[in-house]
């Protein structure tokens, strides 16, 4: 679905900066009806105050991503707001406490849990709506952490890896209906979530990746890679075998 005619918007991760960013974008190019789910009231009301112009409406749902019992009903809440949902973002996720082989299990199994038990869950309540209407863009916020695992974050890339292929799989599933999921891969993105550390190469912004995702959707694209130069590279390192790309990641870290 072209950024042009989108005119509802829910995000799923309400206080997330890439999501806002996105919701933004969205309402630059005529979106009039928002709504922010997420489990912090207070930030979810300072990000609508943010959203908020002439002739925009923007509400609030309370949603936790791994009680998964009451996705169906989030979806449908939002749709009773909204009417048709054109655009669901999926900005849900969490860094990990990377410990490598020593990682606590207990703090894997949370971060598997958000990032692609979960989301995986209101994903598919999210799709099984668009697909029902026919029309509308599920947006997923992957990352390159998920496209090529690495040794320095084992856990959320191998989370967000399960999370991208799900993606993918659910757009090839969506688009005979007229709906459709774009994936969103972005490297490094300078946002709350990745304050006090340091850039990694070709490192990008929120505002950014909202480009990349209207442009991409304008152009009825699966995949997005922000910066574009960064799917190049990654596609790359996918082709050498693992006896040379383990060094080449071990340089990078």
């Amino acid at each position: 679905m072209s950024a042009v005619g989108v005119r509802s918007v829910l995000l799923l991760g309400g206080t997330s900066d890439i999501g806002t960013a996105i919701c933004r974008a969205l309402v630059d190019r005529g979106a009039t009806r928002v709504v922010l789910a997420g489990r912090d009231p207070v930030g979810l009301a300072l990000r609508a105050a943010t959203l908020k112009h002439v002739n925009i409406e923007v509400s609030l749902l309370d949603f936790d991503v791994v009680d998964s019992s009451r996705h169906r009903d989030l979806i449908d809440r939002a749709t009773e707001m909204v009417g048709d949902l054109d655009v669901v973002i999926c900005a849900v996720g969490v860094l990990a406490d990377e410990q490598g082989i020593d990682a606590d299990p207990v703090a894997i199994a949370r971060v598997v849990a958000v990032n692609m038990g979960g989301t995986m869950g209101v994903m598919a309540a999210a799709s099984s709506r668009l697909q029902h209407q026919g029309h509308g863009t599920l947006v997923v916020l992957s990352s390159v952490a998920g496209f090529l695992v690495r040794s320095d974050n084992p856990i959320y890339g191998a989370s967000k890896a399960g999370l991208d292929a799900y993606a993918c799989a659910l757009d090839d599933l969506l688009r005979p209906s007229g709906a459709s999921v774009l994936v969103v891969r972005p490297g490094f993105v300078r946002t709350a979530m990745t304050a006090g550390m340091a850039d990694r190469p070709m490192a990008t912004t929120a505002d950014a990746v909202a480009a990349a995702v209207v442009k991409g959707m304008d152009h009825d694209a699966h995949v997005v890679w922000v910066p574009r130069p960064v799917g190049l590279v990654m596609n790359g390192l996918r082709l050498l075998p693992r006896s040379i790309l383990r060094p080449l990641l071990r340089r990078q870290q």
